[in-house]
């Protein structure tokens, strides 16, 4: 399942990447780029503009919550999505990339001495260097999915 969110929901797209979604954000431009972006990269249009134009042949998705718990979500049981445990934490948060495995050895001076030291396994954006690792925000990211009662992640 892709995405594109409109501007008012950047920190949707964050978290979606974080579950492991393709979800692009758009900042810029008016509603006939949008529709036109999202019809071509086959993307659902996630939006809290009700003025935005329905158009034949896209899936657009209104967002009525205000705060990211209510938008997590109303988004995930609109559209009933049941996330998977080894999807997460592989796109960049930043990039919307995939994320690749790199080797240890090549993160050594990129990351803090104490996480080289405990973690094993690293993964690299590829259009943006940045290194990601297993840290304690797995655990906060089940944490808040629980209390907004998505505590079904399948293994």
């Amino acid at each position: 399942m892709k995405f594109i969110l409109t501007k008012e929901l950047g920190r949707l797209s964050k978290w979606l990447r974080i579950l492991g979604f393709d979800a692009a954000y758009f900042k810029q431009g008016n509603a006939s780029s949008l529709i036109i972006e999202a019809l071509r990269d086959g993307r659902i249009i996630i939006t809290r503009n009700q003025r935005l134009p329905k158009s034949g042949g896209i899936q657009i998705v209104l967002i009525r919550q205000e705060n990211l718990k209510g938008q997590l979500q109303e988004l995930l049981n609109t559209l009933k999505i049941s996330l998977e445990r080894q999807a997460m934490f592989s796109r960049c948060i930043i990039c919307n990339v995939e994320l690749k495995d790199i080797d240890k050895k090549e993160v050594k001076l990129r990351v803090p001495a104490y996480v080289f030291e405990t973690q094993e396994h690293f993964v690299i954006c590829p259009k943006c260097n940045r290194i990601y690792w297993p840290g304690t925000h797995w655990g906060n990211v089940e944490k808040a999915l629980e209390r907004i009662g998505k505590n079904g992640i399948h293994s």
